[in-house]
């Protein structure tokens, strides 16, 4: 009970504070120049860590870089950094064009939150979410006024997801497209699939000739498509909202629809909102937002100790009806200096059924104190349970104090995730990790605007 409290008051206060969690940056027009080095505990032993992190933001093009190097104290660089080619690729972050929601976006690396259309399907996707597996990515976007499409390939080194939404304004091509309100109606079409060997597997054991994973029940390749209406109701430099309903099927599984609205106001610089709210209504065998942050983590997990097999696709043959229910985000920008960001969902008849998200950055001009966290959690059951660190969890939180403008002296705590590989180098789970790293930074913060 001490631990939950004491956990809780921590969050509390490093989201009143500041955040960015090595999440998503809030402000993508922001660059800085950062790098560091210090010591960190993983799994209870020290590590010597040099850390490279600038991003660079010029007009409509970015680019952020991330070298982590974690030596033992045998002087021996850590297996994890670099056991793998993607490893190399990765040190770019991404480079990118644009930001999502602007006519034409690119972005290519590490993707933290991947959307496609309202999010029925796949929402807020991590193709990364263990360090220790980074991964090269693609997002695309196009939009041409008429329609256009948004897609995203989660790996260029290895079978991954592939995902795909095209759209169209129907009455764009007519007179129609004029008159406001019904002029910006929109029709889109999704299309994700999963290629990865394990995305089907439901059961298998270690071969003892190989010691390699091998499934005994697959149900293949993983797909799902679905059909989306939008209509802005609302749409000035100022406000905008949008009314939206969304049909989501899995193939050889369930299927389900979303209604939904979304607002964003915009106060001038004063204070920005961004609203969402859904009502989601399930049927059997189907689980919404189905490509989501963890779904690396949840995708497949064989226990060794045991011999058995969690996977999504398992959750999903094995799931009755999860039930209705809501799922609602803000964001919320005062001043350019405070942004926090929260989302949440709860399913009516599925007792696991909470998803968090928390993010939040502050960074008033001239302040010398530094806090930044994030947070995730999945299948909480009740307020208790979002409050505890376990495989459904991921935490960031960083405490520091610049005792000059650009030197910054700090702890790290990260709670994350590191792979459990076979005898042939395949990745069979991921286990929670715990990192500790007091840190001594430079970081140059810089705007040059969009």
């Amino acid at each position: 009970m001490k631990t939950k409290i004491s956990f809780l008051v921590l969050l509390f206060f490093v989201l009143s504070v500041n955040s960015n969690a090595q999440y998503r940056r809030l402000n993508p027009y922001e660059g800085f120049l950062g790098g560091g080095f210090g010591v960190t505990w993983i799994d209870n032993k020290p590590h010597y860590t040099f850390h490279l992190f600038p991003e660079l933001a010029f007009a409509n093009f970015g680019v952020g870089l991330d070298l982590n190097l974690e030596f033992d104290q045998n002087g021996k660089i850590r297996s994890e950094n670099f056991n793998e080619f993607s490893d190399y690729l990765s040190i770019i972050r991404y480079v990118r064009y644009g930001v999502k929601g602007d006519p034409f976006y690119a972005r290519l690396g590490v993707l933290d939150y991947a959307t496609l259309g309202h999010g029925s399907l796949m929402y807020l996707y991590n193709n990364s979410p263990s360090y220790d597996t980074r991964k090269v990515g693609m997002e695309l976007d196009l939009d041409l006024g008429v329609g256009g499409f948004e897609g995203v390939y989660s790996s260029f080194g290895e079978d991954g997801v592939v995902g795909f939404r095209g759209y169209v304004r129907p009455l764009q091509f007519t007179d129609a497209g004029d008159i406001p309100i019904i002029g910006n109606f929109e029709i889109g079409a999704t299309y994700i699939t999963d290629f990865n060997k394990y995305a089907g597997v439901t059961a298998g054991s270690i071969d003892p000739a190989t010691n390699e994973f091998k499934p005994s029940q697959d149900f293949g390749t993983v797909q799902a498509y679905g059909f989306d209406l939008g209509l802005p109701i609302i749409k000035t430099s100022l406000a905008r909202l949008e009314l939206y309903f969304d049909y989501a099927k899995i193939v050889n599984f369930g299927e389900g629809q979303t209604v939904g609205a979304m607002l964003r106001l915009n106060g001038l610089g004063l204070v920005n909102l961004q609203a969402k709210l859904e009502r989601r209504l399930n049927g059997d065998h189907y689980l919404p937002a189905y490509f989501n942050s963890f779904y690396e983590i949840e995708r497949f997990k064989f226990d060794e100790t045991t011999g058995t097999v969690s996977s999504k696709v398992k959750e999903l043959e094995t799931l009755q009806s999860v039930g209705n229910g809501f799922y609602g985000e803000l964001l919320v920008r005062v001043l350019g200096s405070f942004d926090i960001l929260g989302s949440y969902q709860r399913l009516d008849e599925h007792p696991k059924s909470g998803i968090l998200h928390l993010e939040t950055d502050v960074s008033p001009e001239g302040f010398p104190y530094v806090a930044r966290a994030g947070y995730d959690k999945i299948n909480i059951q009740d307020e208790a349970d979002i409050f505890t660190l376990d495989d459904r969890s991921y935490l960031f939180a960083e405490l520091g104090y610049k005792p000059m403008p650009y030197l910054l002296v700090s702890l790290v705590y990260h709670w994350t995730f590191t792979p459990l590989r076979d005898e042939q180098d395949n990745v069979i789970d991921f286990i929670p990790q715990k990192k500790i790293e007091p840190r001594v930074s430079f970081v140059y913060p810089f705007d040059i605007g969009n």
